[in-house]
């Protein structure tokens, strides 16, 4: 073969290789859309937009990779104030005797790769009052089968956030909003499979399975008001963010009875309902949609 045309394969062949590499590094992937309004706080392991009328973040965001999910540092418990808050965040008084958990937003956990990120996982504008139950139960298994979909597959977009509204009751002096609901959406952006999922879980003790609480990121943005993923190609966000493929993800790493099987689960339906919640009623449809929420 003409070395002429072997130099232009090799260039070509590192050209794809490039291209490839580059689609999976958009800048600020894992940020949703930012409004004027928002007050952004950058730090090291995670950003956030903190809201200061419920006192916590409507998100945190980051990405998390494979190689950041081998522990280097210890947990810290250092709960702390987080002085990047110009207006004050929650301080320990606010949860102090509250009965709820100080429940992090960003997992201690996906922060332990490096000291810095993990003190700043435990600032309070990365804190959310959650009840026990919740947040050492269902919560944390979340937790943990996100940091397994991370190795098995590089790198997963992260955006954790509570469901925040009007007469929410609150705690603590700060008046801390104690959320109904939190959410949770993940984005693999690795080839071979690009792909997306959502959950939408209650503040309180659940055996149910993680599947139970899983929809399409589309139901989560009409939950909480948030476009998620907005730097994306449109053609591959709408795809994207309006499908539920429970087997596109490995279910292994939580308990037994949440791996994938053979049989048919039903699971709890993604649409919403006018009032703005999530349907009750239970499908085994693939689509993840009660017959009353199939073509919404």
């Amino acid at each position: 073969m003409n070395s002429k045309v072997v130099v232009l394969q090799i260039f070509l062949s590192i050209s794809v290789l490039v291209s490839a590499q580059k689609s999976h590094n958009i800048e600020n992937l894992e940020l949703p859309r930012i409004n004027q309004k928002d007050n952004i706080i950058k730090h090291f392991g995670f950003t956030l937009s903190y809201n200061e009328m419920y006192e916590q973040a409507n998100w945190v965001a980051y990405e998390l990779t494979a190689a950041e999910t081998i522990k280097n540092v210890s947990r810290s418990n250092n709960f702390h104030e987080d002085e990047a808050v110009k207006s004050g965040s929650a301080i320990d008084s606010d949860y102090k005797g509250s009965g709820y958990d100080r429940g992090h937003l960003a997992p201690a956990a996906d922060m332990s790769w490096s000291q810095q990120s993990m003190n700043e996982s435990f600032l309070y504008s990365n804190m959310s009052p959650q009840q026990p139950g919740f947040n050492r139960g269902i919560w944390k298994r979340l937790e943990e089968q996100v940091r397994q979909w991370v190795i098995d597959n590089e790198a997963i977009y992260v955006v954790s956030g509570p469901i925040l509204k009007s007469n929410l009751p609150t705690i603590g002096v700060n008046k801390v909003a104690v959320p109904a609901y939190y959410f949770k959406v993940l984005l693999d952006y690795r080839q071979p499979e690009l792909k997306g999922i959502g959950f939408i879980i209650p503040n309180e003790s659940s055996t149910l399975t993680l599947q139970s609480y899983a929809v399409p990121i589309d139901s989560v943005e009409n939950a909480v008001g948030i476009d998620f993923f907005p730097a994306l190609p449109d053609d591959q966000e709408s795809k994207i963010e309006k499908n539920l493929c429970l087997t596109c993800w490995s279910w292994k790493s939580t308990s037994t009875r949440e791996n994938s099987s053979s049989k048919t689960v039903a699971v709890q339906c993604s649409g919403i309902t006018k009032a703005g919640n999530r349907c009750k009623r239970k499908t085994t449809n693939e689509s993840g949609r009660c017959p009353q929420h199939l073509n919404n």
